[in-house]
C-alpha cells in the first residue's frame, strides 16, 4: 500500500456529477486524440483510472485500454459504464501493482501522480510505468506546475476556484512539498457547503525528468496542454512524454 489517500463510497459516487466540465468534449477531445497517436495502434495502460472519464471513450475509440485503481470505490463506479472483458482493473497502487502484458502507452492524467506523497513512490511509479512498456512505448504524465511564485510572503495559501457553487484553494508545506487541496462546494439548495480536502505531493517538470532517467526513460516531448500548445513560464500545467529507448528490451 502507498501513502496515497484512498476515495470513499460517497466521493466516487458524485465524483462525475462534479466533474462534468472535465468530461466535456473540449476537454476530452484533445486528450484522446494525443492518447491515441501516441499509443500509435498498440494497448494502453491508465494509472489511477478513477471512474473511467479517460480509459472509457479512449476504449470506445478503438484503443485497447487497461487500467489500475486503488479506490474499489472508484473503480465500482467505472464498471457500471463498462465490462471487465473491454476495459480490465486491477485494484492495487500505481508504483508497485503489474498488469499482465505490454504497452505501447502509459500514462497519468489530471495530476494523480501527485496523489503519491513521497518522492520514492514517484520515482518508483516511474519505473513501474517503464516496467509496462514496449521498447519505444511512451509514458505520459498530465501534471500542473506548483503556483508557488503567487505566494506573496508569509502567506501559504493560493486559490484555484472561486465561483457560485465552489470555493477551492491550495495550502502549501514548503518543506516537505506537499499541498493540500481545500474545497468548499455548495450542497443542494439548502445553502450549506460541504468541506472536502485532499494531500498531493507536487513537482517540479525538472524532478519529474530525473525520474524517468532513473526509469530509463528518456523526455521525447513538453507541451503546455494536450492541443500541444507549447510550454512556457506563464503554463499552469505540462503534459510530459518519456519514451523508453528501443535497445531497451525486457522489463525494466
Amino acid at each position: 500500500m502507498t501513502s496515497s489517500e484512498l476515495w470513499t463510497r460517497a466521493t466516487a459516487d458524485r465524483y462525475d456529477a462534479e466533474e462534468t466540465e472535465m468530461s466535456s468534449a473540449a476537454v476530452l477531445g484533445p486528450t484522446l486524440a494525443f492518447l491515441t497517436e501516441l499509443a500509435a495502434g498498440g494497448r494502453a495502460l491508465e494509472f489511477a483510472v478513477g471512474t473511467g472519464r479517460v480509459g472509457v471513450p479512449l476504449r470506445e475509440s478503438g484503443v485497447p485500454v487497461a487500467g489500475i485503481e486503488l479506490s474499489e470505490h472508484m473503480a465500482a463506479v467505472l464498471r457500471r459504464k463498462i465490462g471487465e472483458d473491454r476495459l480490465p482493473v486491477a485494484i492495487g497502487d500505481m508504483a508497485t501493482t503489474v498488469v499482465p502484458g505490454e504497452f505501447t502507452l502509459v500514462y497519468l492524467v489530471y495530476n494523480t501522480i501527485s496523489n503519491l506523497l513521497t518522492q520514492d513512490e514517484q520515482v518508483e511509479c516511474f519505473r513501474n510505468a517503464a516496467r509496462h512498456l514496449t521498447p519505444g512505448g511512451r509514458f505520459v504524465v498530465e501534471l500542473g506546475v506548483p503556483p508557488l511564485r503567487f505566494l506573496p510572503p508569509g502567506q501559504v495559501a493560493v486559490p484555484f476556484d472561486v465561483s457560485g457553487h465552489h470555493l477551492g484553494f491550495d495550502t502549501f508545506d514548503l518543506v516537505e512539498q506537499v499541498l493540500v487541496s481545500h474545497h468548499f462546494t455548495r450542497d443542494g439548495d439548502a445553502g450549506g457547503y460541504r468541506r472536502d480536502n485532499s494531500r498531493h505531493r507536487y513537482a517540479w517538470p525538472a524532478e519529474l525528468d530525473l525520474m524517468a532517467r532513473i526509469a530509463g526513460l528518456e523526455r521525447e516531448r513538453r507541451v503546455g496542454d494536450w492541443d500541444g500548445s507549447p510550454f512556457t513560464e506563464d503554463s499552469a500545467k505540462h503534459i510530459s512524454v518519456w519514451r523508453k529507448p528501443e535497445a531497451a528490451a525486457g522489463r525494466a
